[in-house]
């Protein structure tokens, strides 16, 4: 932790910054929605999920604080797939990995073999399928994507053995309506579209962040209002400036956040708007 931005505000955590505890994280009530289905439902009937948005839109957030929950469940394997653009050979040794396997990805009939007895014998165990996150999925190639398919389910796709999740952009959901992804695409049983933010949502979002971290006094309720006005509906933006002001307020030994602070740091530089706040101590 930063203790140079948190100590003058009584802050618990840097509400702005992307290393926020999951507890932290504003999940509005579509997400929330959303977590109910994949909880209760996909991972018991697996199959493949899709979460798709626009950069800064929440995907990232929401595929965090669903590995999170996830993981809390004592009879579920979660595994994160991290680097979604590999080659089929590289995607066989990350699944190895992930999911405690020993394979040859020279071998990939073999590998394919070991993967769905691990998944089936989870599943006999537990009745609940082993679950698969993959962020930025609209990188991953075509062929990578339709072996993951055919790996996933047996007895001739009528028993899925997996519960996939896939979060990606617009591309990932135009890859999915292509021809050669069709059999994968209409097998998508769960989805959750983020859309951009309204001016209320960002407001929402902006005061669980503060109230989260102990300081809902910190910004001005101006200053509040034009960082929902000007983020274009994207909760990345509006964080990033928050941010940006917090790191100048703490240096400037500024305790209130406000449209003046604002104007100073993101005015343009011809402007005549822009003024000039002196550190407390010069004075």
């Amino acid at each position: 932790m930063n203790r140079i931005l948190l100590t003058p505000y009584g802050l618990k955590w840097n509400p702005f910054s992307t290393e926020l505890p999951t507890e932290a994280l504003y999940l509005s009530p579509k997400i929330s929605d959303f977590f109910w289905r994949i909880e209760n439902v996909h991972v018991r009937e697996g199959g493949f999920a899709l979460i798709q948005g626009d950069p800064g839109t929440g995907k990232s957030v929401v595929l965090r604080a669903l590995a999170d929950r996830l993981e809390r469940q004592t009879d579920l394997t979660v595994g994160i797939l991290n680097h979604p653009q590999s080659n089929l050979g590289d995607f066989y040794r990350e699944l190895a990995e992930v999911f405690g396997v020993a394979l040859k990805p020279s071998n990939r009939w073999g590998g394919f073999k070991i993967l769905r007895e691990r998944w089936i014998s989870h599943l006999e165990a537990t009745r609940t399928r082993c679950c698969l996150l993959i962020d930025e999925a609209q990188e991953m190639s075509p062929k990578t994507l339709l072996e993951l398919r055919l790996l996933a389910s047996a007895r001739f796709d009528s028993q899925p053995l997996l519960a996939v999740v896939l979060a990606g952009d617009a591309r990932l959901n135009e890859a999915l309506t292509r021809e050669e992804l069709l059999p994968l695409g209409t097998r998508i049983r769960v989805r959750l579209a983020l859309d951009y933010a309204t001016r209320e949502e960002l407001a929402a979002c902006l005061e669980h962040l503060l109230d989260s971290a102990g300081a809902p006094a910190l910004m001005s309720p101006n200053l509040r209002h034009t960082l929902c006005e000007r983020a274009g509906g994207n909760y990345r933006v509006m964080t990033n400036m928050a941010a940006q002001l917090l790191a100048v307020a703490a240096q400037r030994e500024i305790r209130l956040l406000d449209d003046k602070l604002y104007l100073e740091v993101f005015a343009p530089p011809n402007s005549t708007a822009h003024s000039t706040r002196r550190n407390p101590k010069a004075r």
